[in-house]
């Protein structure tokens, strides 16, 4: 009986997405199962399973851990993304950037190292290395 509660409210969860908006600003480290939509601003580390968007008015300066991503707004820092990134026109990325796939818009600012393919599943593994060490 427990259990079933327990499964329901993890997959709810997975579902569930996460909203910053403008004029809200969070200096620290945020994680959650659920994904984000940030049209606020972010200063430090956003940890995901899900999908994040930033919106036209959202601004990150830090770590982006992710499955997908779709920027409309600024990043600054360091962006890892599982699966796609969806930098659409108005996006501004700075830094060091660790992708599968890769989808630019005409009018994107994209001012970043970038490491496609395997190295983002190799990432992955070094860091639970080092968290289980």
């Amino acid at each position: 009986m427990f259990s079933e509660n327990k499964k329901k409210s993890t997959a709810s969860a997975m579902t569930q997405q996460n909203r910053i908006v403008q004029g809200t600003k969070i200096v620290g480290t945020v994680v959650s199962d659920g994904g984000f939509r940030i049209d606020g601003e972010i200063e430090g580390d956003v940890k995901t399973q899900g999908k994040v968007v930033i919106g036209t008015t959202g601004k990150i300066k830090g770590t982006l851990t992710c499955a997908n991503a779709d920027i409309e707004g600024e990043f600054n820092g360091k962006l890892m993304v599982k699966e796609t990134l969806s930098l659409k026109g108005t996006a501004v990325v700075q830094g060091e950037v660790f992708i599968d796939k890769l989808s630019v818009e005409p009018g994107a600012s994209f001012n970043a190292t970038c490491t496609m393919g395997a190295a983002v599943k190799t990432l992955n593994a070094k860091s639970v290395e080092e968290k289980t060490a």
